[in-house]
Formats: structure tokens, sequence, C-alpha cells
């Protein structure tokens, strides 16, 4: 019952990303949302993006069962290094050196806890039976 939400390309390093999504790994969604609304680094706002999307998805798989009785949290959050751009900057003596614009990929994984969806099942079989 989990839900898979993929950002590509993101124009920032993975190390500075790394710090954004540190603060979330395993926390509640709704948590990590306000961890993630009320952090002042540049990748905050995309992660969040990112984690809403995620809880879309999973919105969209599960239909049957309710948002707030899942007991959402972020199973696993993973930044992989993406494109590198590299750029030359002049330097003295007719020389250069090389600039490395760095990029990243960022994987979120949610996940609903485990006791709430025994419950949803449970009671969804005991309805079946009756």
């Amino acid at each position: 019952m989990e839900a898979i939400a993929k950002l590509n390309n993101v124009p920032t390093s993975p190390r500075k990303m790394r710090m954004v999504v540190d603060l979330i790994r395993g926390e509640k969604v709704n948590r990590a949302l306000n961890i993630l609304k009320f952090e002042s680094k540049v990748g905050a706002a995309k992660v969040e993006k990112l984690l809403l999307s995620a809880i879309a998805n999973w919105q969209q798989a599960n239909s049957e069962v309710d948002l707030e009785e899942a007991n959402l949290f972020v199973k696993e959050v993973r930044v992989d290094g993406g494109r590198m751009l590299k750029r030359l900057r002049p330097a003295p003596q007719g020389r250069a050196h090389r600039i490395r614009k760095r990029s990243n990929h960022v994987t979120l994984i949610v996940d609903s806890a485990p006791e709430a969806v025994n419950a949803v099942v449970e009671s969804e079989n005991s309805e079946n039976k009756k």
C-alpha cells in the first residue's frame, strides 16, 4: 500500500537537497508537510510539492481507504546525483577552471502504517461476511 513519486533533474546539488530530505525521513505526512512549509532552504518547496504528489498517488491507488485513518508516513526518501552541466570559467594566465553545475533526482515513497491498514482490512472482511 505504498506510493512512489519522483522528481528528476532538480537544479540544486544533491548535498544541499539531502539536508532538506533528512528532516522528513520517517516522519508522519502531516508533520513532514509542516516541516517543509516552514523550512527556509531552497529545496524545501520542491520536496513539499513532491510529497503532495506522493500523497495524491497513494489516494489514487487506495480510494477505498480514508486518508486520515491511514496514518501515512514517509517510508523512504532517496537523493541521487543527476545530470551535471560542465562550464568553463576564465582563470589567470590564459587558463580555464571547470565549473560543475550539479543536479539531483529525488525519489519519495509514502506508506501507510501497518496497524491502520490491518484495521481497515479486518473491518471490510467482517462487513463482507455479514
